[in-house]
């Protein structure tokens, strides 16, 4: 990050863990002196309708009023994930600022998104780290599992997600997840799309998959319950629009409604 200019124009993300500041529901856009910019620092980390978007290092005991980054899954996918990426960069350069092989002080790279160690000898270089997450939707026939998490006790149902352990791919990630929330077994694994989610720094990769075999079991510490959904059934609360939990729902949904029209 380089300090900012009293010229610097465009719009400016200022964040404070996975929440952001808004002006009237709006990004502050303009000069870094509309907005008391200056001393402080921030880099261009891409562009919104043409302008440039500054990610603001991150002020401590700010007194601006924050919102989550989770109340604007409204906004166009790209537009959101831009937001994705200056939460997570603020969250990378906030948890590694002393080096993790020598323990000295450290700075960013002047030539790539990187945190290289300020010791010469050693200059250890760290990458922004993403933890990826699986996602998947489950398919019984005509019908869909949806389970109904702790965090989310007595409201939103949703799909089976889970973090990938080292060492496992994706697709057994997949299989041990569902497996270990809710006993079952599945099969016909499909790549679905995948979403960066900065809570603090995840991407999640969203799968289809069938039925195999198993009872629902629940892993209690993680599933409240856990259940068949026909697909023309009424439905719990689900995630709100532009997660990719909800995209997984509904076109799951669509091809339960498909596969029953084939067979009558």
């Amino acid at each position: 990050m380089n300090a900012i200019q009293s010229d610097d124009y465009g719009y400016w993300l200022l964040t404070q863990d996975s929440t952001l500041y808004l002006i009237d529901g709006e990004l502050p856009q303009g000069k870094a002196s509309d907005f008391q910019l200056l001393g402080l620092k921030a880099m261009k980390i891409g562009q919104i309708d043409g302008l440039p978007l500054w990610l603001v290092e991150e002020i401590a005991d700010d007194t601006r009023e924050y919102v989550s980054l989770r109340s604007l899954l409204f906004l166009p996918e790209t537009h959101f994930n831009l937001l994705n990426r200056g939460v997570e960069l603020n969250h990378f350069f906030k948890t590694h600022r002393f080096c993790g092989k020598c323990g000295h002080p450290t700075h960013i790279a002047a030539d790539e998104c990187a945190i290289e160690c300020a010791n010469t000898k050693c200059s250890y270089r760290t990458y922004p780290v993403i933890c990826p997450c699986i996602i998947v939707a489950v398919r019984k026939e005509n019908q869909i599992l949806l389970a109904n998490h702790q965090r989310h006790k007595g409201g939103i149902y949703t799909t089976l997600a889970g973090f990938v352990e080292v060492g496992e791919t994706f697709e057994q990630a997949v299989h041990r997840e569902v497996f270990e929330e809710t006993g079952i077994k599945v099969q016909n694994l499909r790549y679905f799309g995948s979403q960066p989610w900065a809570f603090p720094n995840s991407a999640m990769v969203g799968f289809l998959a069938d039925y195999e075999s198993g009872e629902i079991n629940l892993q209690e510490d993680e599933i409240c319950d856990a259940k068949w959904f026909h697909y023309s059934a009424m439905l719990p609360e689900l995630p709100p629009k532009g997660t990719i939990a909800l995209k997984l729902i509904k076109h799951t949904l669509q091809l339960c409604a498909d596969e029953e029209r084939k067979v009558k």
